[in-house]
């Protein structure tokens, strides 16, 4: 290859490469473009939105983190891709040693996979960190977790998807269970048999404390947007995984955001005026994005704001309370408040994504409302020896 002095390993036909140039950036892209181009499911991202979080350009994520992308080829044709982040926020804190890894895409080729996740873990190790975990893209509060079941429906707008042969990959390669990642669905049709008990808890929780709800306010988009950072940073801190989302992060994601936030299905729960739990519902914008090629400019914007009066489907983001209320019934209390509106703007699915499978409270909340687990997605983990 031209470019062997960048060469980081090799193995027959097999070549690992650093990432180091425009033309390894547009193979990098365009072998995702590649490996999905006749799957259905696959909606095609915002590579303006993508490129950034895979650190082809400025990001506040990346502010606290190093990252190297690795592409493998076959000869001269680029089969496969990954990118190494050494997430320092997260180890100072956990004040562990984890590295992760993102943004893997391969063709069904168990060498060439074997030798991406080794490219990234020795860049790991050569910093200090002793384990591989992910996929991570590039943290948990982006995207996260490798699709190993419910193949058969397009994914949720910002949910991960791939192709069912990847978990053989990184099963193949030593990567093993580390926590998975359920996505809901509940149907507006399963309202009418919902446990009335859920009800009860609701109510009893707008006695007890006198709760208010209110949506997010445009005219003061970003004091809200605070508020909403303040209560998802405090309320997620015994979560596993959770790493606190910097002012930088919150403010480069409202500003992505804004434009497609419908301020009626979110909520802000105030307890004497002190909010004290939010949900955060988002709009199935890939309903939309399919049609799209991955390209808000010239008129994709305009494409996605017509388009989005059609979208039928919610999902259901975050539901954060402060700790001190978590077990009082507040997180029912804020997505009943969206509820109503997102009936009259003809949702027919909430989706709840996603959510810990450690995360045992959430999960029989949603259950007894009767959503139905949908799809799986997986973090693996393994020792950098």
């Amino acid at each position: 290859m031209t470019d062997s002095n960048l060469t980081t390993a090799s193995t027959a036909s097999r070549t690992i490469v650093k990432v180091s140039s425009g033309r390894h950036r547009r193979q990098f892209f365009e072998l995702e473009k590649r490996l999905y181009r006749d799957d259905p499911n696959w909606v095609c991202p915002l590579w303006s939105q993508k490129k950034p979080l895979c650190g082809f350009g400025k990001h506040p994520f990346y502010l606290q983190a190093d990252h190297q992308a690795f592409l493998a080829f076959d000869g001269q044709r680029p089969v496969g891709r990954i990118v190494a982040i050494a997430n320092h926020a997260h180890n100072r804190h956990y004040k562990d040693k984890v590295g992760f890894f993102g943004f893997f895409e391969c063709e069904d080729d168990p060498r060439a996979a074997a030798m991406l996740f080794d490219a990234a873990a020795s860049w790991l190790k050569e910093r200090g960190l002793e384990s591989l975990r992910g996929p991570i893209n590039p943290s948990l509060n982006y995207e996260g977790g490798l699709l190993i079941d419910g193949f058969d429906t397009p994914p949720t707008f910002l949910i991960a998807y791939n192709h069912a042969y990847y978990q053989n990959l990184f099963e193949a390669a030593q990567l093993e269970h580390c926590q998975d990642l359920f996505c809901y669905d509940a149907s507006v049709d399963d309202l009418d048999t919902l446990d009335p008990k859920l009800q009860f808890i609701i109510d009893e929780a707008k006695r007890r404390f006198k709760v208010e709800c209110r949506p997010l306010n445009t005219k003061r988009f970003n004091e809200d947007i605070k508020i909403f950072l303040d209560i998802y940073n405090r309320s997620l801190h015994a979560t596993w995984g959770y790493v606190p989302m910097s002012d930088a992060e919150l403010r480069q994601m409202a500003s992505g955001l804004k434009m497609l936030l419908v301020p009626e299905l979110t909520s802000i729960a105030e307890i004497e005026g002190r909010p004290v739990g939010v949900g955060f519902g988002l709009l199935d914008f890939n309903q939309v994005l399919k049609t799209m090629n991955g390209r808000l400019l010239p008129f994709g914007w305009m494409k996605l704001m017509r388009g989005k009066k059609n979208i039928d489907r919610l999902r259901l983001v975050s539901t954060n309370v402060l700790p001190e209320y978590q077990s009082w019934g507040l997180g029912l209390v804020t997505l009943n408040y969206i509820l109503p509106a997102a009936l009259e703007y003809g949702i027919q699915i909430g989706e709840f994504s996603w959510v810990l499978e450690s995360n045992r409270l959430s999960r029989g909340t949603i259950e007894r409302g009767g959503a139905k687990k949908r799809k799986t997605l997986r973090i693996f983990e393994r020792p950098i020896t």
